[in-house]
């Protein structure tokens, strides 16, 4: 299978990474690297390919999504850069304390 081959991937998968891939393009991104952030974000929430029979493969998670959806947006620019920066520490120690 040659590199960048999608046939091991699902419609779905395809489907969402279609979707992704619209949503940066309208945020200015070029049409290579959106669609290459997009394939990249359908690996890291579904493990890749799936089409390989009924019951294989991993389960989805939406950690992309999570991350995207809490760190950006316009609300979050709008506000002043203290409050963003007081709100990124905030959330850093309570990274730090988890992991400890």
């Amino acid at each position: 299978m040659p590199r960048g081959d999608k046939s091991a991937y699902t419609g779905k998968q395809k489907r969402q990474a279609e979707h992704i891939e619209e949503g940066y393009e309208k945020r200015g991104v070029s049409r290579r690297e959106a669609e290459r952030r997009a394939w990249a974000t359908v690996n890291k929430e579904t493990g890749g390919g799936n089409k390989s029979g009924s019951g294989r493969g991993k389960k989805d998670t939406k950690v992309s999504s999570r991350k995207g959806g809490k760190l950006g947006g316009r609300a979050s620019a709008a506000r002043p850069k203290k409050a963003r920066s007081a709100s990124a520490r905030k959330a850093a120690a309570t990274r730090r304390r988890r992991a400890a």
